[in-house]
């Protein structure tokens, strides 16, 4: 977090586009699972100073992914047609589509995904929210490509090859491909219920780009759970700000940076943070602690698209994150990491509280 850095330019731009910078990352990101033993970053690693900030030391919040899955989201509809012929999972899903921003038939694709295992496999848990967020990672729910669920030749052939109800199954149909995946995901006894197994198995899904396949299915599907139980939200700043900063992932953290739209590589946190809102219509003060000081605190736990702060409250503020939801946070975590998504609050750290933007 610089001191004085100016205010990022062309923030509001599409929150899509630092995803064409992700093949030039090459910084690491946490897979610090914590009851696995994996790496855990330095948390007091301090950052670079500008010429102008010799007299204070930048430290990084917590840079640790505890074990986490998805909360859960609402149930898909079932049942015979109704009213205007219409199944109750066919209005289910026409009512998530513009909300969660995923076309109708992929949602319903997803849902049979998590209908089936539920028979096949029920003591997998797979939820629609993970199949979604496999969606996304890997073709945009179908919009790039005609490998909606990015499974592979030989995925294909074992899971995809029987699919209840559809008679030729397809790789390019939502539902076919959903269930395929679906089964790959619970294959070899998986729970997908705890951290631990849900991580593990998205782990043994993606078959490039890892930590970040797994990143963006975490943070999308937390997305997909929290706003199919309020839809009403899925246009408020703090959500816009949300999936801007979801569209950040794997990026560089740059000291002082503000992005690719303002010529730099990456972002810090509260860079991040500003150019989150101000894709949302929201102006932010440029850093950690100007921001602390400006925004109402909140009472509580936070929620989805709250600022969370670190450092003294008396005296300064030396970083911030983007609250997901369930524990986490999106973060820009210091010098030598990628953007991430990190558990917002443990044991010792020196976690200040949280303030609600809009």
């Amino acid at each position: 977090m610089p001191s004085s850095p100016a205010a990022g330019k062309g923030a509001g731009k599409s929150w899509a586009r630092g995803a064409v910078h992700r093949g030039l990352v090459a910084l690491p990101l946490v897979a610090g699972l914590v009851t696995a033993g994996w790496l855990v970053a330095d948390r007091d690693q301090p950052a670079p100073q500008t010429p102008v900030a010799t007299a204070a030391t930048a430290q990084a919040g917590p840079s640790v992914l505890e074990v986490s899955a998805p909360v859960a989201a609402q149930e898909p509809g079932q049942g015979a047609s109704g009213g205007g012929g219409k199944t109750p999972l066919q209005q289910w899903a026409e009512s998530l589509a513009g909300p969660l921003d995923i076309p109708a038939d992929a949602l319903i694709g997803y849902a049979n995904g998590e209908l089936a295992l539920r028979s096949e496999d029920p003591g997998c848990h797979l939820s629609w929210v993970t199949l979604a967020g496999v969606g996304e990672a890997g073709s945009d729910h179908g919009r790039h490509g005609d490998n909606p669920m990015g499974l592979s030749p030989a995925a294909w052939k074992k899971y995809g090859a029987k699919i209840p109800g559809i008679d030729k199954p397809a790789l390019t149909d939502p539902s076919s491909a959903s269930v395929a995946a679906g089964r790959a995901l619970c294959a070899g006894g998986a729970d997908l219920s705890a951290g631990t197994g849900w991580w593990k198995s998205i782990a043994s899904y993606a078959s490039k780009d890892t930590e970040l396949f797994r990143q963006r299915v975490l943070g999308n599907a937390q997305l997909y759970a929290t706003l199919s139980l309020d839809p009403a939200k899925a246009n408020s700043p703090a959500v816009r700000a949300t999936r801007f900063a979801l569209g950040q992932l794997g990026l560089p953290y740059v000291w002082g940076g503000n992005g690719p739209d303002a010529g730099a590589a990456g972002f810090d946190c509260s860079g991040l943070t500003k150019a989150s809102y101000d894709s949302a219509g929201v102006a932010l003060p440029r850093t950690a602690d100007s921001q602390f000081r400006a925004l109402p605190p909140v009472t509580g736990e936070p929620q989805l698209g709250d600022l969370v702060f670190y450092g003294s409250p008396a005296t300064r503020i030396h970083h911030v994150g983007l609250y997901l939801g369930n524990g986490l946070m999106i973060n820009a975590p210091t010098e030598g990491q990628a953007i991430q998504i990190h558990t917002y609050h443990s044991r010792g750290d020196d976690y200040a509280g949280a303030g609600r933007p809009a």
